[in-house]
């Protein structure tokens, strides 16, 4: 067996980040009655989120700006482009989304069982991009947390994928040398280019079959294909 440790990433790879997130919004936009502040839609509402949330994201993820700016701008910017100011609605969504949207259940098909199957075999650490205290509540809320040796965050390692560093101290972490570990993520950017950098094979987890051009070790759909790759 080649490798010892399995590095995964956590949303949108183990816990159904879109899913969740949804169920959160809908639920704010329903506590907050922001139809009656002029989002009459809650999918308009939605919509917005996400392509706020995903430049801000993009942002994060190439360095641009720090975890502080995601969680300040994120629900101004949604209300803004409803023509809609106002920083105290703003900055309770953003506080209730953060609190509320960790705590939800779901996870992407066959998370768990795949787990319980590697676990078995290999060590798991989760070598993640998101906020400390919001990973580890998402973790527990999913049930997961029995599964991982380490929960390695960017705020734990002072870097962020996809610098090499953080996957060099995952590595320390288990105590394991880059050959003997593999990273499963979703990100072809931060999970797979990161760990290219630092010298790890990777699993490119593309449950929607995304067309790219990027060079992959392995591809999958599905995360139970894992259990003929390892």
């Amino acid at each position: 067996m080649k490798y010892r440790c399995i590095f995964f990433d956590l949303d949108h790879t183990l816990w159904d980040y879109e899913a969740n997130s949804r169920d959160t919004l809908h639920e704010l936009f329903n506590h907050h009655a922001l139809a009656h502040h002029g989002i009459e839609h809650f999918n308009a509402f939605h919509s917005v989120f996400k392509q706020v949330n995903r430049k801000l994201w993009h942002l994060y993820d190439h360095g641009k700006i720090d975890s502080t700016v995601i969680r300040k701008e994120r629900f101004r910017k949604i209300l803004e482009a409803f023509n809609l100011n106002n920083p105290e609605l703003a900055g309770r969504l953003s506080q209730e989304y953060i609190i509320e949207s960790p705590k939800k259940r779901k996870l992407m098909p066959g998370a768990e069982k795949t787990l319980q199957y590697l676990a078995g075999s290999y060590t798991l650490t989760v070598v993640t991009n998101g906020f400390t205290d919001v990973q580890h509540t998402k973790l527990a809320s999913g049930n997961l947390t029995r599964y991982f040796e380490h929960i390695i965050t960017s705020e734990k390692a002072g870097y962020k994928k996809p610098a090499r560093e953080i996957f060099d101290f995952a590595l320390a972490a288990n105590g394991v040398s880059s050959n003997e570990a593999i990273m499963i993520g979703d990100n072809l950017l931060t999970d797979i280019a990161g760990a290219r950098n630092a010298s790890v094979d990777s699993v490119f987890f593309n449950p929607d079959g995304l067309s790219h051009d990027e060079p992959v070790k392995h591809e999958i759909k599905n995360l139970e294909e894992l259990y003929s790759l390892l």
